[in-house]
């Protein structure tokens, strides 16, 4: 009698994290005193074969909390108008509910105990959400408080790149350089080039078995 092959499990692979690219665009680099203007999240899905896939996006526009600062040079160097009328932009706190909602759901689907957030120098991204989280008031945020997973690092030691258009490039994905610096595309993206990567080793890894683990 022949068994099918149980499909892979996402939840196991990264010791019961899944892996939710988030890209923020900001109104400055101080994650207190800042506004936090764009969020985007990417979930991740694992095929039968064990190869990850960017899946879901989940996006808002964020109005600045009361007091917010907003540095005139950061504003330029993304292009957005906060004000604009068309931005239909959300609280802080209904923002990263309406993002976290389905991270949590996904977090039960692939029987993970957490999301961990997955960025490009993703410690920026994360001080901006942890700071949203507490000016919100918010309880249960699906994402680990430190601890990432890092495109930068990862496109160094797999392409040599460490800057995000060029690992991507480097990785054979397109890149659009008009599109850049929204927090959508390079979100996905991020979430591409991270699949990439690991698709890669898991490659690797069962052409050479334990020939990147063996102790020097």
């Amino acid at each position: 009698m022949s068994h099918s092959r149980p499909s892979p499990v996402l939840g196991s692979r990264f010791r019961g994290f899944l892996p939710v690219a988030v890209d923020v665009e900001t109104g400055g680099f101080n994650p207190q005193t800042d506004a936090l203007l764009e969020v985007a999240a990417v979930t991740l899905r694992m095929d039968e074969a064990g190869r990850l896939h960017r899946h879901e996006t989940f996006a808002c526009h964020v109005a600045p909390f009361a007091g917010a600062r907003l540095d005139p040079a950061a504003l330029a160097f993304t292009g957005i108008d906060p004000y604009h009328p068309f931005r239909e932009a959300l609280t802080e706190h209904e923002a990263l509910q309406s993002i976290f909602q389905p991270i949590r759901q996904a977090v039960r689907h692939h029987h993970c105990t957490r999301a961990i957030l997955l960025g490009h120098n993703p410690s920026f991204d994360l001080a901006f959400i942890n700071a949203a989280v507490a000016r919100s008031g918010i309880k249960r945020n699906p994402f680990h408080p430190f601890s990432t997973f890092d495109t930068a690092t990862l496109g160094g030691l797999a392409f040599g790149q460490t800057v995000l258009g060029r690992a991507v490039q480097a990785a054979g994905i397109a890149w659009d350089h008009r599109e850049a610096h929204s927090a959508i595309y390079d979100a996905e993206r991020t979430a591409e080039l991270f699949c990439r990567i690991v698709n890669l080793w898991e490659g690797f890894s069962r052409d050479a078995p334990g020939a990147l683990m063996t102790p020097a």
